[in-house]
């Protein structure tokens, strides 16, 4: 059962989360959480800029430490994505990471630095790898043959070389759910090491008049605790790249081992220290291509959860509070919030666990195994399966849930057409919109006839 209790756990909450020592009263970025809530409404995603940047300049920092200079971070959009954190990454000197036209729109209203963007995916749209040649990104990491063979076509109608990264799969089967493991063989990511098909991939791309392939790419899936994954599969692209240049007589130079470092969302998930592992990562690298006798490439890393997740807490109201009896005799509270799946649906896909915090007030009653729960048509709208929350929490208390700025405003949809969350960014006692709540008449301006 997960704990709720007034002291943050700085692994869960952003920097500037506090709670007050008089009222319990919760505040971000120097505003409180009844502040927040009167002038922005609930549901609400809450950002706070100076623990996403602090987190992204961490990254940026301990990469370039410890694989020197040429080493980059690519922020991973899809884990959540605007306009003005674009520019705050533009800013910090980390790259972008993209994966859908949609994404590479934002980071181009955004004026982020195109030689510096990334293009992934497993079934990019000819329109997509048109628009990423012709605006000049940094990498596009080739999935199949096909994409290569459209690749090279499109670059050679518009007169370009395009750089290719081939996402290759190492055949690693990571520690974390199903759904977000990546790279094992029966996956859709990807051109296996084992089979053959990346070394034909490997060909083709050098064979290609207008391919760049300057290098490879893995990501062995997300919400990762352990290290052990990410050096395997250094230890088998390092590998590909050695055969590379004994049978081609091609050298890449150019290493990205994805990303999926875990955060907590619970006080007893424990996240790797980011130097740490780097660090071990670093010295098998070293080795691996001491032993295969090549240079040691330039490195990058893809971190999206690790920099957006615990900067946001979603901020929600209680509509309705009531005990239900269990086959067992025992009773659990359930706590209607005015959300759910809709902005949140990672409980429901993966049984991710969130902790949560009355916001709006401190609480000295016994606390009661509670069930947050959201409004939607579904037994499985659950936010938080069971906690233990204070038993005098009634309609109208605040609740709010750290560590939701990866996957939740992302993945949010229009459920029972509900309309998506605003995200409100704070920073020292000031707070602005940067995406509005949709209305009533986003959702009717859809419809046709």
């Amino acid at each position: 059962m997960a704990n709720v209790t007034s002291r943050l756990n700085p692994a869960i909450w952003p920097a500037t989360a506090r709670t007050d020592s008089k009222s319990g009263e919760l505040s971000l970025g120097g505003i409180s959480a009844t502040e927040l809530m009167e002038r922005f409404g609930t549901p609400v995603f809450i950002l706070d800029e100076t623990d996403f940047r602090a987190r992204a300049v961490k990254f940026r920092s301990a990469v370039e430490k410890i694989f020197g200079p040429t080493a980059k971070v690519y922020y991973a959009s899809k884990a959540f994505t605007s306009i003005a954190t674009a520019k705050w990454l533009a800013e910090d000197g980390v790259n972008l990471d993209v994966c859908t036209g949609g994404e590479l729109a934002v980071a181009l209203a955004a004026k982020f630095p195109t030689n510096r963007i990334e293009l992934h995916g497993n079934n990019k749209s000819i329109a997509e790898i048109e628009e990423a040649i012709k605006v000049g990104v940094r990498f596009i990491v080739a999935d199949s043959l096909i994409e290569l063979d459209r690749i090279n076509s499109i670059a050679g109608l518009l007169g370009k070389k395009q750089s290719v990264l081939l996402r290759l799969t190492p055949g690693i089967s990571a520690h974390t759910h199903e759904s977000i493991a990546t790279a094992h063989e029966d996956v859709k990511f990807g051109f296996s090491i084992a089979s053959g098909a990346a070394m034909l991939a490997a060909v083709t791309a050098l064979n290609a008049e207008h391919i760049n392939l300057e290098g490879v790419h893995c990501h062995i899936g997300s919400q990762i605790f352990d290290e052990t994954g990410h050096i395997l599969a250094v230890e088998r692209l390092v590998k590909f790249i050695a055969d590379v240049k004994k049978n081609q007589g091609a050298a890449l130079h150019h290493l990205d081992f994805g990303g999926g470092f875990g955060i907590a969302y619970v006080d007893s998930d424990d996240p790797m220290d980011i130097e740490s592992v780097l660090t071990r990562i670093h010295a098998a690298l070293t080795e691996l291509c001491a032993k295969y006798e090549i240079e040691i490439p330039s490195i990058a890393i893809e971190p999206g959860r690790a920099i957006a997740g615990p900067a946001m807490v979603t901020l929600y109201q209680v509509g309705t509070v009531k005990d239900v009896l269990l086959e067992d005799g025992k009773t659990r509270t359930y706590i209607s919030v005015d959300g759910g799946l809709s902005d949140n649906i990672r409980p429901a896909l993966y049984g991710a666990e969130y902790s949560a915090l009355v916001a709006n007030r401190s609480s000295n009653a016994p606390t009661t195994d509670s069930r947050v729960v959201g409004k939607h048509c579904e037994s499985g709208d659950i936010v938080i399966r069971q906690i233990a929350l204070p038993s005098d929490i009634v309609p109208g208390d605040i609740l709010a849930i750290p560590a939701t700025g990866a996957y939740g405003r992302s993945m949010a949809s229009n459920y029972n057409h509900i309309l998506r969350p605003p995200v409100v960014v704070v920073r020292d006692g000031s707070a602005r919109i940067i995406i509005r709540r949709e209305k009533i008449s986003d959702l009717l301006a859809l419809e046709e006839g």
